[in-house]
C-alpha cells in the first residue's frame, strides 16, 4: 500500500454488500487497507462461487477518487507493473486508470508484509535478512535497468512468501532520475524512518542510490530489530536521516559479523557516492556475504 502499513487481514471487515463487485470483478475479502487503497481477493464474477480467488484488486478509495494525485499514483504504477516483469517485482496484468472506479488487478499472492512479520517479533537469520535484502535488490536493479528507481523502499513495501521469497510492491511512487516533481506527499512516518537524505532536500537529486540507502535502513532493522533512527516527530527523523548518525550495528547485535555490518553502514552513508553505485554491486556484494555466512554455521 502507498505510505503505510498493509493491517492485517483479520483485521479488516469483508466488503460490504454495495461494494462487493466491481466491473466484472466480485470481491470475496478485503486482505489489505493503505493510506490511499485497499485491497480485495477477488474471482471473475464469471467464475463459480467456489472456485478459489487467485487475483487481488487494488482499489483506490472513494474519498481519493477525484484526487488528480492519488489517480496519477495508481496510473504510474501501471506503467511500471505492466512494462516490467521480474520475479521480485509486483506484476500488473491489467488496469482500470482512465476514469472511476480506479483500480489495478495483480496476481494474489501468499504470505505477508515484511513489516508484519517484524512487528509480530519475528526475529530473521542473518542468512534470512541477507537473502531478503539480495531479493530485494534484485527488483531495484530490474527498474534500474528500465530507467526507474522505486522511490519508497521499506519493510512494509516487501511481501514475503511463506518459502521466503520476497515481492517489492507498491510501484506508484517510481519515478525517473531526472523527475524533479513529487506526486504526492509521502512524509509520514512509515516512510520517513527508510528515507534517504537527499529525497528529504533539495541539495542532491534522489536517484537508485537513494533506493540502496533506503534498502540498508531496512537490512538494519533486520538485523537489531529497529530502523537506524527511532525519534519523537518526522522532523527530528528527517534531521538524523540528513545529520546523525545511527548506532553502530555490532552495539545492538555482536553477533553480526563485521563484514556485514561496515556494508548496511556502507549503504547508509549521507553521500550518494560513498554508498554502492548500483544494485548490481548490492547483489555482488550480498552474494559473498551470505557465503561467507554458511561458512560460519
Amino acid at each position: 500500500m502507498p505510505a503505510t502499513a498493509i493491517k492485517p487481514a483479520s483485521a479488516i471487515a469483508p466488503p460490504t454488500e454495495t461494494a462487493a463487485r466491481i466491473g466484472q470483478w466480485q470481491l470475496v475479502r478485503m486482505i489489505g487497507e493503505g493510506q490511499l487503497c485497499r485491497v480485495y481477493a477477488a474471482r471473475p464474477v464469471s467464475q463459480a462461487a467456489e472456485r478459489a480467488a487467485v487475483y487481488a484488486l487494488k482499489v483506490l478509495s472513494d474519498r481519493w477518487s477525484e484526487d488528480s494525485a492519488a489517480i496519477e499514483v495508481l496510473r504510474r504504477e501501471a506503467i511500471v507493473g505492466r512494462t516490467l516483469s521480474h520475479p521480485h517485482l509486483v506484476s500488473v496484468l491489467s488496469a482500470h486508470v482512465a476514469a472511476p472506479p480506479y483500480f489495478l488487478v495483480m496476481p494474489l499472492l501468499e504470505g505477508l508484509a515484511l513489516s508484519q512479520r517484524l512487528a509480530g517479533g519475528d526475529r530473521l537469520s542473518l542468512p534470512m535478512a541477507l537473502w531478503i535484502a539480495r531479493q530485494t535488490a534484485e527488483a531495484l536493479d530490474a527498474l534500474h535497468q528500465a530507467g526507474w528507481m522505486h522511490a519508497d523502499v521499506k519493510p512494509s513495501n516487501l511481501f514475503l512468501s511463506p518459502d521466503g521469497h520476497v515481492t517489492l510492491l507498491d510501484l506508484g511512487f517510481a519515478r525517473r532520475p531526472d523527475d524533479t516533481t513529487s506526486i504526492i506527499n509521502r512524509c509520514v512516518t512509515g516512510t520517513m524512518h527508510y528515507i534517504a537524505p537527499e529525497m528529504i532536500t533539495s541539495a542532491l537529486r534522489p536517484d537508485i542510490r537513494s533506493d540502496l540507502y533506503s534498502l540498508g535502513a531496512t537490512l538494519y532493522e533486520l538485523l537489531t530489530g529497529r530502523p537506524p533512527f527511532v525519534a519523537r516527530s518526522l522532523e527530528q527523523l528527517a534531521d538524523l536521516h540528513r545529520q546523525g548518525e545511527p548506532e553502530p550495528l555490532r552495539m545492538l547485535t555482536p553477533t553480526v559479523p563485521a563484514t556485514v555490518a561496515r556494508f548496511v553502514h556502507q549503504m547508509l552513508s549521507k553521500q550518494p557516492l560513498r554508498r554502492p553505485q548500483t544494485p548490481t554491486e548490492v547483489i555482488d556484494r550480498l552474494v559473498t556475504l551470505e557465503i561467507e555466512t554458511f561458512n560460519l554455521r
